[in-house]
This record gives structure tokens, sequence and C-alpha cells, in this order.
């Protein structure tokens, strides 16, 4: 298995209203056969109603979801200003603020909201990943820097 990952599908409660959060947030996408596909970057992010992702995975009982799953996704910023601006923006649009931005551990700052169905984005500007001009970020050679 190559090292990367390809696409994020979001098991969502209510299609439209998830659909409708993103695109307050500025995201546009394609809805093909009641999913909702967003170029993100080299990834591709998909919103699916949480019954028919649970019945295609052949998962029981992931329907009704929780407050964490186990998975946060995060979205690096240009500059620590925009983390602001990011997570404003998704409390606008009718996500909940979980952490406001703050100073981080590792010398950048970062906040986290969940989106309606309660999947968590962590907002980061992390000055030690450096950002391509189409949003890509480059892991760093964490043992060149010890």
């Amino acid at each position: 298995m190559e090292q990367r990952v390809s696409m994020v599908t979001l098991g969502v409660t209510d299609l439209e209203r998830s659909r409708t959060f993103y695109e307050r947030l500025g995201w546009r996408g394609q809805t093909v056969q009641r999913t909702v596909f967003y170029q993100a970057g080299g990834l591709i992010v998909v919103l699916w109603g949480r019954e028919d992702l649970a019945a295609d995975a052949g998962v029981r009982g992931a329907s009704s979801g929780g407050p964490v799953g186990g998975v946060a996704l995060a979205h690096n910023v240009r500059c620590r200003s925009e983390v602001d601006e990011v997570v404003n923006a998704a409390e606008s649009a009718g996500g909940e603020v979980t952490s406001r931005p703050a100073e981080t551990f590792y010398g950048g700052y970062a906040g986290y909201f969940r989106d309606p169905d309660g999947h968590v984005w962590e907002v980061a500007w992390n000055p030690g990943f450096s950002m391509r001009e189409d949003g890509s970020i480059t892991l760093p050679d964490f043992a060149s820097e010890a």
C-alpha cells in the first residue's frame, strides 16, 4: 500500500445541512447520487449519509456517531491570523468551536471546531511546515531538526 490518502469520507446525518455548512465556508462541491464531493487540494472530501456509509462499510451501530470518532481533520493555513478567520467563519456557518485559537506547544497557533455532524477540524498555523501555493504541506524531516 502506498503511503497516501486519496479521499476522506465524512458520514453525515443530514446531507443538505452539511452541504450548506461547507458552502458557507466557501467550499464548492458536486452532488452525485446522494453524496457531495469536494476537491480539497490533493485530496477529495466526500459527504455521505452516515447510515449509507455504515452499510457500505459493513459496520453496525456506526450511524449514531459520538463526540469524536477518533479522527480529527486538519486545515493548515499560511499565517497566524488566518486561524482566527477560519474558526470564526466555521462558527458563523453553524459549526461549534470546541477550542478557541491559542498558541501551541510546537510554536504555532491553532483552534478546533466541529461541523454539524460532530467531525472535528483543527485549523492550524505551523511555522515548521512549509506550504505550497496549492495549499499542500510538506512533512519536514524531523530527524534533521533534532
